[in-house]
Parts: structure tokens; C-alpha cells; sequence
């Protein structure tokens, strides 16, 4: 072997440990990267510091902590602008935004997400179309985006949401100057815009996508990574996106060995919409693209386990691969040993399935090794703590058209009713041996008992078919759980920001209130006391602390209940949003009066949460 030879595994080496040690003290995980373009950056931080093997790199960099960010900076490329490539940003103006605010229904929320945001000037473009399309109002009432960066550095500058001039020149001076304020030679965006944007660390390769996304931006992003990270990156996506959600890659991406995921919008400017995947296997195979695994293609082996492994039992089943890994499971086995979408692709012995309710790795070796099926009767099984089932564990070797080994199908089959019929029918036996009188009896209890194990397996099959129908919304639900997560952490910055608003307003409403000549109620939905000014505790006599609570129906305040009932419930209803009315009343002081009554919601729409009631005593006269 050659020294040139030699000298090139040695650096190949030395630059396999330089990732395993950044993966180990920092975090970051590179190898999903382009090898020779990552190498290439990273001897450029060599160059700068007068290195010339990445071992000392190593070294140099257990010494020298701070040089962590210089090399981050290198390899973590953050280039990026407002508005960049400004004719795709007009298509996605005009046929995404604008389309999409105009489809959804008012009042629902609309969720984006920008990864790879970088400084974050793409993720305040997208805010600044959506305002556009929609107003401010309705933006922050609707509209969250959430814009993720692997780089910590990007992100705090993304947070501080302010630029250099340089940096807000592309921006048309209309949106300058309505979302933005300059602050000496910097100009910060719209602090109340800016509270719909979360900031959060996420790695597109390790980190569950953020779900229900109706636009997700990621440009000029995947061109960094491989072709298998961009796979498990796109079929992550693809999980993300809500139905008939949009895509908007860069300029240098493509993407149209993907079109069973996605269809171009426009192709030319790389924006592409979600292609529905309503069929359970399709969806499958995409969560395994996204875990690692590779779509399903024919002549794949695991193209022949899908109907070897699903037709084989309605029971709890799941699929061990050739290679020894959990390749596919059903929603019985889910709901019995906790499986989750993660657990793909990971080794038996890693699983607890392995060792409990049974020792199944030397029963697969057997079925293996013998080329047929290995039947384990009456294992006992208690998952839920409750009650005792029992199960026959079968399971059979598999193999793909050529007959070579594919894995096995490992199926759990509850036999617990017969158990239980076998118990009863010893019991019968010995009541035969004593009393032959009984018999007509017993057979009587065995003919009801299999009418009733008969509606059982009926009653299972119609429960199989509802639990496949909530797998997608607890495997939902998950990545909710944990998109919320990461959304609390950023959440704790705007509460203590809301604190000082809410005191703000809690101050000035109590000023209005005070400050109103006419008296004012606000009730709840049940009727329920929340506001007493005092001109109402003037006109009835009780004071705000003695009523807040109470409700208003019961009061003794000398006014006609039962006259302003319908009136209440028609605008908690929403058959309403104005009622008045004029009804004969007694002051505090028993003094008969007119009482002019207005009822409006609290609240507007679907979300009504009361009723406002505003009381002005009018005199004889007027009435007349």
C-alpha cells in the first residue's frame, strides 16, 4: 500500500472522529451531511488556525472551547435575505397566501413553519405576506409560525428580530415603513407582529417534525445533506404538512424523484403541494422513509412482508426483518406492548416485547433455524394490571418470492375465552361424575356461552376496525405533545412580556368601568357575576364583593328576572347581538323606576363567553 494511500485513511480516520467528538460534546450531528462538502469547510477553519490534520483539530479544540462558534459558523452556511428570489415570494403572495386565507374557514388557525430559518429574514417575509393577505388582527388571532434552526447563535439573532440597513434594503419601502422601527442605524420588526413567530432549536435529521403545518418553508437547506437525509427529511415533511399543505424549496432543490409525495405548483420556483396518502400502507412506508428506512419499491423484500406479515392473523402481530429489526406492527400490537413509530427499525433485543410476556428471541432463532412455524400455548399476559389474558404466541419464518429469508411474523393470539370455556367444561366433567341430572344444564350454559364468545369475536373485529381508524391521531397527537413542548419553552418569554399587558389593561378596564354613568353587569355563560361597577352598586345597592360569584338571576336587587331571561340566553345563544328593553324596577332606596336594559354578547361568533348588561334609570316622564 502505497504512503499516499496510507496518509488518506489516516485523515478519512481523523475526520471520522473529529464528527464523533462534535457529536458528542455538542450535539451535532454531521454525518447526514455532504462528506466532501463538509470536509472542505472544515479545512478551511483548519487553514485559519495553522492546522493541518484533523486529529490536532481535535485537540485544538478541547483547549480552545470558543473555537466551537467560529467552526459552526463555517459549516452551519446562514445566508440569507428578505424577500430572496422575489418572483417565487410573488407566486407565493398571490396563488398560496392570499388562496389560502381566503379557503379557511374564519377563525380557524392557519400554522407555518420556516426551517433552516437561519437569522430568520425569510421567517419575518412570511409574516409580512400574511399580514398582507389577511391584516393585523387576524394574523395574531390566527397565525402561528414557527421557525427552526439547528445553529443556537442564528436563532438569538433571529429573536432579536433587528437588521442592519444593508440587510432591509430588498424589503419594498411600503413594508419597511409599515413593520418596521428604526432604532438608530438598525431596524427592528413590529414587536406585536413578532409575538406570533416561536423561535425553537430543531434538527431536521434527529427531531420529530412539527405537525399540522399548513405552509412549510425550507430553502436552500437540503442541498447540504446527502441524498438519503433528503429522503428522510422530505418524508418527514410530508408528515408535517396538514391536507393539501404547500412546500417552498430553494432555488438549487430538487426534488421529482419525490412526486409520489408531492405535485408542483410550480415547478420553476420550487413550490409544491402535499399529495393525501389515504392508504394505510402508503402512509406506513413514508414513516419509514422518515425514520431511515427506504420507501417500499417492487422487488424490495419488504414489499413481499406487507401481505405475508398483515394477512396472517387479525390478532396482535407485528414483523422482525432478516436483519433482525421491527419492520411493520399493527394496531392490536400498539395497543398491548406500547409501541410507537419510533420503535422502527429497532433491533428485538432493544424492545421490551423481547423478554415480556415471553423469551422471544430464541423461539424467532428456532422458527429460523428449523424453516417453520413455533407455537408457544396459553402465555400468560397482563398488560393493563387488571385482569390476567393469556395468549398463543406463533411465530412464523417468511420469505420473499426467490425463497430467501425475509424475517418472521410473530403473532399473539388471545385465548383467554378459551380458557375460561375449558375451566367451565372441566367444572361440567366432575359435576357429570356426581349428579347426571345437571347435564342438560351444562349443556345449556355451553350453547349460551358460545353464542357469547361468537358476539365477542364480532365485537373484537368492530373494535380492531376502530382502533386502526385513531392509530394517525394518537401517532398525531405524539408529535403534538411534542411540537408543544418545544413551544412552552419559548411561550415563558411572551407570558412575562403579556404580564405587564394584561396588568395594563386589567387597570384600564377598571377605569371605564368606573368612569361609565350608566350601571354595568358582565355575566358568564351560567350567569355567573364577574363585573359590578358602581353606578350598579349605587342603583341596587349591593357592592361589587358581594355579588362577584353569584348568580345574577338569583339577586334580590328589586329588578324583573323573569323579563330579562330571554333576553340573556338569546345572545349566549347567538340569536342575538343587541337586545333592549324597559322594565318597571325598584332603586335601593324602594323608590319605583324605569329601567332602560341593553344585552349584548361577550364576545362575538361561536365564542361567546357572557353577556353584558348596561341598566340607566329613565324617568317617568321620558318613558310617558
Amino acid at each position: 500500500m502505497s504512503v499516499d494511500r496510507i496518509t488518506e485513511e489516516k485523515q478519512q480516520q481523523e475526520f471520522d472522529g473529529l464528527l464523533e467528538y462534535l457529536k458528542r460534546t455538542r450535539g451535532f450531528e454531521f454525518n447526514a451531511y455532504k462528506r466532501g462538502s463538509l470536509m472542505r469547510r472544515i479545512l478551511k477553519r483548519l487553514h485559519t488556525v495553522n492546522l493541518d490534520r484533523f486529529g490536532d483539530y481535535t485537540d485544538y479544540l478541547e483547549v480552545h472551547p470558543e473555537e466551537f462558534g467560529h467552526l459552526f459558523n463555517v459549516v452551519l452556511i446562514n445566508v440569507t435575505t428578505f424577500f430572496r428570489d422575489e418572483p417565487a415570494w410573488e407566486f407565493m403572495r398571490d396563488e398560496v397566501v392570499k388562496k389560502l386565507v381566503a379557503e379557511r374557514p374564519s377563525g380557524e388557525p392557519i400554522r407555518v413553519w420556516s426551517a433552516g430559518c437561519a437569522s430568520g429574514e425569510e421567517t419575518y417575509s412570511l409574516a409580512m405576506l400574511m399580514v398582507e393577505a389577511m391584516g393585523r388582527e387576524q394574523f395574531r388571532d390566527r397565525v402561528k409560525i414557527y421557525a427552526t434552526d439547528v445553529d443556537e447563535q442564528a436563532l438569538n439573532q433571529a429573536r432579536a428580530a433587528s437588521y442592519p440597513e444593508k440587510q432591509v434594503q430588498l424589503v419594498p419601502a411600503p413594508l419597511v415603513q409599515e413593520y418596521f422601527v428604526q432604532d438608530g442605524d438598525r431596524f427592528v420588526f413590529d414587536k406585536d407582529l413578532r409575538r406570533s413567530v416561536i423561535f425553537g432549536r430543531h434538527d431536521l435529521i434527529q427531531d420529530s417534525p412539527i405537525s399540522r403545518v399548513n405552509v412549510l418553508v425550507c430553502r436552500n437547506t437540503l442541498m447540504y445533506f446527502n441524498t438519503e437525509a433528503q429522503s428522510r427529511i422530505l418524508a418527514r415533511f410530508h408528515f408535517a404538512l396538514a391536507e393539501s399543505g404547500v412546500l417552498f424549496l430553494g432555488k438549487a432543490e430538487m426534488m421529482l424523484a419525490h412526486s409520489q409525495m408531492f405535485t408542483p405548483l410550480d415547478l420553476r420556483r420550487r413550490i409544491f403541494r402535499k399529495i393525501t396518502k389515504n392508504n394505510w400502507r402508503e402512509r406506513l412506508q413514508i414513516m419509514n422513509q422518515a425514520s431511515g428506512e427506504p420507501m417500499v419499491e417492487e422487488g424490495n423484500n419488504h414489499a413481499a412482508l406487507y401481505p405475508a406479515a398483515f394477512d396472517v392473523s387479525a390478532d396482535a402481530q407485528f414483523v422482525i426483518d432478516s436483519a433482525g429489526a421491527l419492520a411493520f406492527f399493527n394496531e392490536r400490537s400498539r395497543t398491548l406492548f406500547g409501541l410507537a413509530p419510533t420503535d422502527l427499525g429497532r433491533p428485538l433485543q432493544d424492545l421490551q416485547l423481547s423478554y415480556r410476556p415471553i423469551e422471544l428471541r430464541s423461539i424467532v432463532n428456532q422458527s429460523l433455524e428449523e424453516r417453520r412455524p413455533v407455537t408457544v400455548k396459553e402465555v400468560p399476559w397482563d398488560a393493563s394490571a387488571r385482569d390476567g389474558r393469556a395468549y398463543d404466541v406463533q411465530v412464523v419464518p417468511l420469505t420473499d418470492g426467490g425463497g430467501q429469508r425475509a424475517g418472521v411474523s410473530v403473532s399473539f393470539v388471545d385465548v383467554s375465552r378459551v380458557q375460561e370455556l375449558q375451566i367451565q367444561l372441566n367444572r361440567s366433567k366432575q359435576d357429570l361424575e356426581t349428579a347426571y341430572e345437571e347435564l342438560q344444564s351444562t349443556n345449556e350454559e355451553l350453547e349460551t356461552t358460545n353464542e357469547e364468545l361468537q358476539s365477542t369475536v364480532e365485537e373484537l373485529e368492530s373494535t380492531n376496525e376502530e382502533l386502526q381508524s385513531t392509530n394517525e391521531e394518537l401517532e398525531t397527537m405524539n408529535e403534538e405533545l411534542q411540537s408543544t413542548n418545544e413551544e412552552l419553552q419559548t411561550i415563558n418569554e411572551e407570558l412575562r412580556e403579556r404580564s405587564d399587558d394584561l396588568n395594563s389593561a386589567n387597570g384600564f378596564l377598571e377605569s371605564v368601568l368606573t368612569g361609565v354613568r350608566a350601571g354595568v353587569v358582565v355575566v358568564d355563560r351560567e350567569l355567573h357575576v364577574i363585573a359590578w361597577n358602581h353606578r350598579a352598586e349605587d342603583l341596587w345597592g349591593l357592592r361589587g364583593d358581594e355579588v362577584k360569584g353569584q348568580n345574577f338571576l338569583n339577586l334580590d336587587i328589586g329588578l324583573p328576572m323573569g323579563e330579562l331571561r330571554a333576553a340573556m340566553r338569546a345572545c349566549l345563544s347567538g340569536e342575538s347581538e343587541y337586545g333592549e328593553t324597559v322594565v318597571g324596577a325598584t332603586n335601593r332606596r324602594g323608590r319605583a323606576i324605569s329601567c332602560r336594559v341593553t344585552c349584548t354578547p361577550l364576545g362575538s361568533g361561536r365564542d361567546v363567553r357572557g353577556v353584558i348588561l348596561m341598566m340607566d334609570e329613565q324617568s317617568l316622564a321620558r318613558v310617558n
